[in-house]
């Protein structure tokens, strides 16, 4: 026996690499040092940084890839690949510099895995970061056949005096909120129990949109990085906090951003007016479909991807500025960015002992 008996395909391999390279050569970026193929990645640390940080992220799609396996759509789950992690080292104030990705299989299909990866590439490129390699890793009776599994990490340096770490938020801050594009990749396991059929008519408003509801959840999460850094050169001193709005939604998400409190003192808490954005309709459908709406805003972003708690005299210019800039980054199909006063950051009354306790809601 041999391996391709085995259930390992090594020529699949090649050819899938070799559609890997196209898409990665798209991405490269000064300081990249070495090419997809080799056994490692190198990167050079940006010149002129006087004290730089490194800051990694890392993270997969979850389950939102059993409806791209269902809807045989392999094309968008990579950007959410890598939205995940950059979104998430953003929180820093630091642009992502390179990502490598992590491909998994029970069979390996060249042209699928090639689809994955050119996606991937899209949301380095989206980033403005470099694919700087991966793995694909092909486990014959580990994974189903048709499965795949994707996850990534990436890699960013910033100077460490320039770091947003939360600790100068501070009472009266306000909660800047940016559109998200729908369910982004979190809650999952919770839709593809409500929703039987992917290929259901997305309808709003008792009219069909034209696309499937399959479609419209596989739309994917929106990266922030260029928005939110084209606004950092301008006022990183006036944001003190950043968040990405991910698994937990509202209340385990944005409470994270805030510094623990000093003996004696209180802790800050963060006050949302509801009806102050955009709610995308896929989350009024998600709730007909039967969502508890009482647990809506622990499980999903409804509507709002990205938050920053930014001093209260620069908070109009800032959202002045993102909104000015929206249609810079659009992309086919996905809303423009939006962005919204959507609440600020107070002391709490009492003891915060709890989730509820540190996310207030006022109308």
């Amino acid at each position: 026996m041999n391996y391709k008996e085995s259930g390992v395909d090594v020529e699949e391999g090649y050819r899938a690499v070799s559609e890997y390279k196209k898409h990665a050569k798209k991405t490269a970026i000064p300081g990249l040092l070495s090419d997809l193929g080799s056994f490692n990645g190198m990167f050079s640390v940006p010149k002129g940084m006087k004290n730089p940080v490194m800051v990694s992220g890392t993270d997969g799609v979850g389950t939102k890839l059993d409806i791209a396996f269902q809807m045989k759509k392999y094309d968008t789950v990579g950007i959410d690949c890598v939205a995940m992690s950059v979104n998430d080292i953003l929180c820093s104030g630091v642009q992502t510099l390179f990502f490598l990705d992590y491909v998994a299989c029970g069979k390996l299909e060249a042209p699928v895995a090639a689809q994955l990866v050119k996606g991937v590439a899209e949301g380095c490129l989206q980033t403005g970061c470099a694919l700087l390699g991966g793995e694909t890793a092909e486990m014959p009776g580990f994974y189903d056949v048709g499965k795949y599994d994707l996850a990534g990490f990436g890699v960013g340096v910033g100077e460490k005096s320039e770091m947003i770490t939360g600790k100068k938020i501070k009472e009266g801050d306000v909660l800047i909120g940016l559109s998200s594009t729908g369910v982004h990749s979190n809650g999952f396991s919770l839709v593809r129990k409500l929703v039987k059929n992917f290929n259901d008519s997305f309808v709003v408003d008792g009219k069909k949109t034209g696309k499937t509801i399959g479609e419209v959840l596989l739309t994917p999460t929106r990266i922030y990085v260029r928005p939110v850094m084209q606004v950092l050169k301008k006022y990183r001193a006036s944001v003190h906090g950043m968040v990405h709005v991910t698994g937990g939604g509202f209340y385990e998400n944005i409470p994270r951003m805030y510094p623990k409190a000093e003996a004696g003192k209180k802790q800050l808490i963060s006050v949302v007016k509801r009806g102050s954005w955009d709610v995308p309709p896929i989350f009024a459908e998600l709730i007909r479909r039967g969502a508890d709406v009482d647990k809506v805003y622990n499980t999903f972003n409804m509507g709002i991807g990205f938050v920053l708690a930014v001093s209260n005299k620069d908070a109009d210019a800032i959202v002045k500025m993102f909104n000015k800039n929206s249609k810079l980054y659009s992309k086919p199909g996905i809303p423009d960015l939006k962005a919204y006063k959507i609440g600020r950051v107070a002391k709490a009354a009492g003891a915060v002992k709890s989730q509820k306790d540190a996310l207030l809601f006022e109308d």
